[in-house]
């Protein structure tokens, strides 16, 4: 199922940047950016792309790259995709810069490998140095994808969004009346052991959510800090655990538990309701709900391009990117609600997309939607070394003894 690629743990990012040198460990290659004299308009000849993709983000944006291609046979001839977990990218991309032969032309990429990557001193600088390549680029974004792109501290463009969550989905034959807040949720594990369920956070994005979305909830002190502002949090987590049987690996594993009537209720995100519905994995009789007061956490992937790439090589990448932020493109991205709604430019309506997402969107999206993501605020995801720690302490204080392999 195409949706377990979403979501790979920051903490084994993490782990992988320390065993290549730690945070700001120099590579090889040099530390500057190319001048922006240096960089020509458009390569010299067509260059072919080796496009790493770390985030199942082809899903989402394969149909831009084909179309650049198509409309810019002269600055793209070919583009050869490989896709790997994000633990993998540091240690690849640094074996390449250290021997001098950087292969890796372009990484399609979460927030876990953009830390990663920063973190190694492996990618590069994109802005401001080539703003002028993105005219009006922070205006254009969604205001909430602009936040997202501060994230990116200049070495990522943010390429899709969305609100993600944190949303309750339930059988609603076995749950008719949905919890409306944490509190209504830990009264209905308690009198339902073993019917609720999310997966393990630092491999899931709507357990990932739910763990960062909880502070909002639960009016904890400072919602941006795990290790000092979630009091509230860890003890809520603490309490519900006693009702819930284990943590599956992953997310896939707690749609299917849905599926099968092991558990009644899941957390989830937009994207993770809408697209097992259109695969099949879960039946479309399903529901959501939200808990209030209802703060969405917002995530992002986006385009980094590795330290010691060729000039023209760099050209055509910040050509491709350019493209892929034009609405018209944008509007792939909507798909099969993977990452609904998907794009993160203004300005690109459903109407835009091509028919089969609309008609994806028409049978199996949510009405209540449209309105849930105007009417409720967003909030940026934890920086990727705050969800480490996050992560660390749910593991320590929560997880312990009842995650699944």
């Amino acid at each position: 199922m195409r949706h377990t690629r979403i979501v790979v743990s920051i903490a084994g990012v993490s782990m992988v940047a320390a065993a290549c040198g730690g945070p700001g460990a120099p590579s090889s290659t040099a530390t500057s950016a190319k001048s922006p004299a240096s960089v020509p308009a458009k390569p010299a000849h067509p260059v072919t792309l080796n496009i790493l993709d770390i985030a199942g983000n082809l899903q989402l944006t394969k149909g831009m790259i084909q179309n650049f291609i198509k409309a810019h046979p002269d600055i793209v001839n070919n583009v050869t995709y490989t896709s790997a977990p994000a633990p993998s990218m540091a240690g690849k991309l640094q074996a390449q810069q250290q021997a001098g032969q950087v292969q890796t032309d372009l990484v399609l990429t979460g927030t876990d490998g953009l830390s990663a990557g920063i973190a190694n001193n492996l990618l590069t600088s994109l802005l401001p140095t080539y703003s002028a390549r993105f005219p009006n680029l922070m205006a254009n974004y969604l205001a909430p994808a602009a936040a997202m792109e501060q994230l990116a501290q200049g070495y990522g463009i943010e390429l899709v969004y969305y609100p993600s969550g944190p949303l309750l989905e339930y059988n609603p034959q076995k749950v008719p009346n949905p919890p409306s807040t944490p509190q209504e949720l830990l009264s209905w594990a308690q009198a339902h052991p073993g019917k609720f369920q999310y997966a393990d956070p630092t491999n899931s994005g709507p357990g990932r959510t739910l763990l960062m979305g909880l502070p909002y909830l639960l009016g904890d002190s400072n919602p941006k800090d795990p290790t000092n502002g979630w009091t509230k949090t860890w003890s809520y987590l603490q309490q519900l655990g006693k009702y819930i049987s284990y943590y599956p690996s992953g997310t896939t594993e707690t749609m299917r538990n849905l599926a099968s009537g092991s558990v009644d209720m899941i957390a989830t995100t937009t994207g993770w309701d809408i697209n097992p519905r259109v695969l099949g994995t879960v039946p479309n009789n399903v529901k959501v709900s939200l808990m209030q007061p209802m703060h969405w956490v917002t995530d992002a992937q986006y385009a980094v391009v590795p330290k010691g790439v060729s000039s023209d090589v760099l050209s055509a990448d910040l050509d491709l990117i350019q493209w892929m932020l034009q609405p018209s493109q944008q509007a792939i991205a909507y798909d099969d609600g993977y990452f609904y709604p998907g794009p993160a430019v203004s300005g690109v309506s459903l109407s835009m997309a091509p028919q089969h997402s609309q008609q994806v969107i028409a049978q199996y999206g949510r009405p209540e939607y449209s309105s849930w993501i105007s009417q409720y605020p967003k909030e940026t995801s934890l920086p990727a070394p705050e969800q480490v720690k996050a992560f660390d302490i749910w593991d320590r204080s929560v997880g312990s003894g009842k995650s699944k392999a």
